[in-house]
């Protein structure tokens, strides 16, 4: 989402928190279409998880994992790809030139600047410094302007999942022209909420006590 909004160049973004379909009136292929037909490009960004219960796959193949348990996402770009140039091959109606580009390697091998030089020396120091005092269970971060330690639970306890009537969704489909893809039934409390919000437990203190066996202290933080 965020990649869309710097780019000002995308047309589509497809997201899981938002569902889309294919065919028919009001579809994915209808809008291709029509943005090729009046400006004769387009540029979709599509997330890994978006689509997944369009992919025609066999179930044993979408219920598979990978090492740490996770859901393993097939690769969607490239079966959308595929589905627009077959879509275009049958409408017959205009030839097009379809590249798909996979940035994941793109992303990583962006060269680092003075700035980040400066913050990986402070993330590993920081590392270093908590693992010499005897803390365990926790990963370095900046908050606020400092360099704390945070608890693995705090990091993995909810995700970051988009919610599509938040003002920055609104913002994005006003700068694609998109169109929302859904029908009423598809906007529910979840859709809407993000789900219901749940208060995690209070931050709390490591402390060396607890520190050999991973499990945190009971002090809880007023400040870091």
């Amino acid at each position: 989402m965020y990649a869309t909004l710097a780019s000002r160049d995308v047309d589509c973004c497809l997201i899981p928190e938002s569902p889309f379909y294919l065919d028919g009136e009001g579809g994915l292929f209808e809008y291709i279409e029509k943005q090729l037909k009046e400006n004769g490009h387009m540029v979709i960004v599509i997330a890994e998880g978006a689509g997944q219960e369009l992919l025609s796959e066999s179930k044993q193949s979408r219920n598979q994992q990978d090492a740490s348990g996770n859901k393993l996402l097939q690769d969607v770009g490239l079966w959308i790809s595929h589905r627009i140039k077959d879509y275009f091959s049958r409408q017959k109606t205009m030839a097009i030139n379809l590249k798909y580009i996979d940035p994941t390697y793109m992303i990583r091998a962006v060269p680092s600047n003075a700035s980040d030089n400066v913050y990986c020396t402070l993330l590993a120091q920081s590392a270093v410094h908590g693992a010499m005092a005897g803390y365990t269970g926790f990963t370095s971060g900046l908050v606020n302007g400092r360099q704390t330690y945070i608890p693995f639970y705090r990091i993995i306890e909810k995700q970051n999942n988009v919610v599509i009537t938040d003002r920055m969704w609104a913002r994005l489909l006003s700068s694609t022209n998109q169109p929302s893809f859904m029908s009423d039934k598809d906007v529910t409390e979840e859709n809407i909420s993000g789900g219901k919000k749940e208060e995690g437990p209070a931050t709390q203190l490591l402390d060396n006590k607890n520190c050999a066996d991973g499990v945190l202290g009971k002090k809880e933080v007023s400040s870091v």
